[in-house]
């Protein structure tokens, strides 16, 4: 696949990912083409050769298993996470204020707020009936937060712009009188109707699609790449690895990490350890086997991290400041909100010289705290050498986030390179 090709695929995974369950929908659904099989967690291991996958909530685990495999063959892995700072919808969302029929959300993440005014945004997400069952829905262009305009405050260019949380967030959806269940509206492709849902997880998402733009196309401008840039190079580079007969490739792309991984399909949950448990376990290891294997595994931990941003250099590190199109990042902290060390950097540093990728060091401003990843709770959990990577971007957090279209291919290549090199 070409830089060009990575990218079309990687707006198509994109669009068809709203939020973190439908992006784990659709990896499941690209893993099934590839032959993988997929596991229900409530039967016994299949510890057959191939492919395999699970799905938990808004996570997806695969892994690959080789003819030979013994039960102390190391686990390469790479870490990435579904989801981005958005709104998540409250219950009893149907609010009315002076007319306006609003949807009453919450703040999900550390969202750039002002970045979601005036988008045409659509709800998606899992409702669950009264049987239990799981639906999948997403609605078109559906509300929006429709900014102040600037004849009521006249102060805003200068003073800047001060969002109640509360009072300014609430998106607007509609004027008909009486104002009809935003629930319903949502269900409606379900055959459910609003009193039928007796849960549900729900989000606002920007409806419009990702793309290029600049001289000769060279940016991509496309909602979610935090972090689903790292979700679908580490997808693509799976299925593209060739010979990983050294250790067991993993996969692993977890849910909650945008508010602190703490949950069952999160990085501080149990998923990866349960999966790596049952593999070496179902391919006969005991204990000290097990633990054999955890100490000849890795982690690469995928996730966007920061280019020099031209209009504010203060805030970046001096000597360190990578730029959008150079290559993918390795991400360094001497505080551990990163794990990268010497030693994960060395096989970070060889991947990259395999697949002919640059990559650049980043590291924050002291004065400029960096936010976290899953990398440091990964080698916590599992006690084994990590190292944080991603695509370097502009307008992190926002509702639509930019790179070079460049860099997503490069960190695809460096990541099938580590799953396939000796």
């Amino acid at each position: 696949m070409t830089a060009a090709g990575h990218i079309d695929d990687l707006i198509d995974f994109v669009a068809a990912s709203p939020t973190s369950y439908h992006a784990a929908d659709e990896a499941a659904r690209r893993f099934d083409a590839a032959g993988f099989a997929w596991q229900d967690e409530a039967e016994p291991w299949d510890a057959s050769p191939g492919g395999h996958y699970i799905v938990r909530d808004g996570s997806v685990v695969a892994w690959r298993i080789a003819d030979d495999a013994d039960p102390t063959l190391g686990f390469r892995i790479v870490g990435a996470h579904t989801d981005s700072p958005t709104f998540k919808v409250k219950p009893h969302p149907d609010v009315d204020r002076l007319g306006w029929g609003q949807v009453g959300v919450e703040v999900y993440g550390g969202a750039l707020l002002n970045s979601w005014l005036d988008r045409e945004l659509g709800i998606a997400g899992r409702i669950v009936d009264a049987t239990g069952q799981q639906h999948l829905v997403r609605t078109g262009a559906l509300m929006r937060i429709p900014q102040l305009a600037i004849h009521l405050d006249r102060a805003v260019n200068d003073e800047g712009l001060k969002l109640d949380r509360q009072l300014h967030t609430q998106p607007v959806w509609t004027i008909a009188s009486p104002h009809p269940s935003v629930l319903a509206v949502v269900a409606s492709d379900t055959g459910l109707g609003a009193d039928d849902i007796v849960g549900f997880d729900l989000f606002a998402f920007d409806t419009a699609r990702g793309t290029r733009f600049g001289g000769d196309a060279e940016f991509l401008a496309c909602g979610r790449l935090d972090n689903l840039s790292s979700v679908h190079a580490g997808l693509v580079a799976l299925l593209d690895a060739e010979d990983t007969s050294g250790a067991i490739p993993v996969f692993a792309a977890f849910d909650h990490e945008e508010v602190g991984s703490g949950s069952r399909s999160g990085a501080a949950g149990p998923i990866l350890a349960d999966v790596l448990e049952r593999i070496a376990y179902s391919l006969g290891a005991n204990h000290d086997e097990r633990l054999r294997a955890y100490a000849r595994s890795m982690c690469m931990s995928s996730d966007a991290g920061h280019a020099i941003h031209p209009n504010y250099p203060g805030r970046h590190d001096p000597a360190n400041q990578p730029l959008a199109g150079a290559g993918p990042l390795l991400k360094l902290n001497a505080n551990q909100r990163y794990a990268s060390d010497a030693p994960g950097t060395a096989v970070w540093h060889r991947a990259c010289q395999a697949a002919g990728v640059p990559y650049q060091p980043f590291v924050s401003n002291n004065q400029v705290p960096c936010g976290s990843t899953i990398g440091p709770i990964t080698a916590t959990r599992l006690g084994i050498t990590t190292v944080d990577v991603g695509v370097p971007l502009l307008s992190m957090h926002s509702a639509r986030e930019m790179c070079a279209i460049a860099d997503p291919y490069r960190l695809a290549r460096a990541l099938r390179a580590y799953w396939s090199a000796d």
